[in-house]
């Protein structure tokens, strides 16, 4: 009987490590998911606004872009709004875009959601992931900093304080 479950044991933990070797090879050698970088061309794209305005980013050469990939649903997102909308306010005029783009989420939840924190930068919604998938984002929030000739400065995951928004709109600054 001990001898059995000695076996059976073994081999459980056998699967287990072979489970976890697998993991582990698949993620490392799995291509980067991230197609834009540093020094790229920005890939073009064009989608709507809340209001059914179309944005091209190329229409915006001789700009600053700040580009946000975000959803409703995300809580770093929810809490760095607000600070990109200040400082949308202090550098639109100053040659520097916001263009916020929302992963696949209802045009009511969008919606509801700007007006709730009194967002006024364009706001689209990549309902098919189309433009997620060509820049490569996995996480959100995201932001790529592009400067006046379409080019990628840089490239941020995560959270951003209003003091890193603004830093960010100073060196795409045009």
């Amino acid at each position: 009987m001990k001898k059995r479950r000695l076996v059976i044991r073994t081999i459980i933990l056998l699967v287990l490590g072979a489970a976890v070797a697998y993991s582990l090879y698949s993620n490392l050698t799995k291509d980067n998911k991230q197609k834009v970088s540093q020094g790229d061309q920005a890939p073009d794209f064009v989608l709507v606004d809340m209001q059914g305005n179309k944005h091209r980013l190329s229409d915006y050469r001789g700009q600053g872009v700040f580009l946000n990939f975000w959803g409703t649903w995300c809580p770093p997102c929810k809490k760095e709004m607000p600070y990109i909308n200040n400082q949308y306010h202090q550098y639109k005029d100053n040659g520097v875009q916001v263009l916020s783009v929302d992963i696949q989420e209802p045009e009511l939840a969008v919606n509801q959601f700007a007006e709730r924190l009194k967002l006024d930068f364009p706001i689209m919604i990549d309902k098919e992931k189309e433009v997620m998938n060509v820049y490569g984002v996995d996480l959100l929030p995201a932001t790529f900093l592009i400067d006046k000739n379409g080019k990628v400065v840089q490239y941020y995951t995560g959270e951003l304080t209003e003091y890193k928004i603004k830093e960010f709109m100073e060196k795409i600054k045009p």
